[in-house]
């Protein structure tokens, strides 16, 4: 006679399996891959890289901007930070709204197939996103040092480290875009919507007294831009802009994580 042996559920093979498992689903070569995807995509490198050095050395590097001291540097310094901001703030933001055109291509409803969590997709994107946002702030701040940016040396990494930081606000805010936009022109809106955000929020044109300077308070990069610039000068930090910073951040994943949310029940 011949007996069957059959393994229950959950049984420590099973389990081992299970555990072997990264946590979430999230895994160093889906990251890999996320990376590779976006160092292919020529249009947001060209955003991300060229463009803010560009502007960089075009509006920059006059001889009288790199003798004229601002704060703890001079005035080639100020607008070099401006730049990296800029810089990280369009890698964050294209790269969070990237989810946008895998949604229409299908290769998020093929990644929730995997044994990859909502979270663990999120957080690589964001990953991904802040990746290439210090990829730009360091180009920048190479070039503004062959270009005679000045400024003492803890302010250079002060700097870089805010606006880096500070823009993972915008990571979530490329999230939220994403899942809102379509993706044949979610770029297209976003590219303009961002010059204007950033004239607005003063990181292009120093903001004075006045009517404009007070709606700048309230718009999304007036927080990262004084933040990011506040060690350069000797004012200090500002808690009108860190408040700025938190109440947008919260916005945005608050408005990623709806919109994400509904994404899913759709499939």
């Amino acid at each position: 006679m011949t007996t069957t042996m059959t393994t229950p559920v959950g049984t420590a093979e099973t389990d081992g399996a299970r555990g072997r498992r990264p946590l979430g689903g999230f895994n160093r070569t889906f990251l890999r891959i996320e990376l590779r995807r976006l160092v292919r995509n020529r249009r947001t490198v060209f955003l991300a890289l060229v463009m803010p050095p560009m502007f960089f050395l075009i509006f920059g590097t006059p001889e009288q901007y790199r003798s004229t001291s601002a704060g703890h540097g001079n005035v080639t310094a100020y607008i070099m930070i401006s730049m990296a901001v800029y810089g990280s703030m369009l890698a964050t933001t294209s790269g969070g709204a990237m989810v946008s055109v895998e949604r229409g291509l299908g290769w998020s409803r093929q990644l929730r197939l995997t044994p990859l969590s909502p979270v663990a997709y999120i957080l690589t994107k964001v990953l991904v996103a802040m990746t290439l946002g210090l990829a730009s702030i360091v180009v920048v701040y190479a070039v503004g040092s062959a270009a005679g940016a000045q400024a003492d040396a803890s302010v250079w990494v002060e700097t870089a480290v805010v606006a880096w930081l500070g823009s993972s606000v915008f990571a979530a805010f490329g999230l939220f875009m994403g899942y809102l936009l379509p993706a044949e022109n979610v770029m297209q809106i976003l590219g303009p919507l961002l010059a204007v955000l950033a004239f607005a929020g003063g990181l292009f044109v120093p903001l004075t007294d006045g009517v404009f300077a007070t709606i700048a308070r309230f718009t999304p990069l007036y927080g990262l831009a004084e933040l990011s610039r506040a060690p350069l000068g000797d004012a200090g930090w500002s808690l009108v802009a860190l408040a700025n910073l938190v109440a947008w951040a919260a916005v945005f994943v608050t408005g990623a994580a709806v919109m994400f949310g509904r994404d899913t029940a759709r499939v």
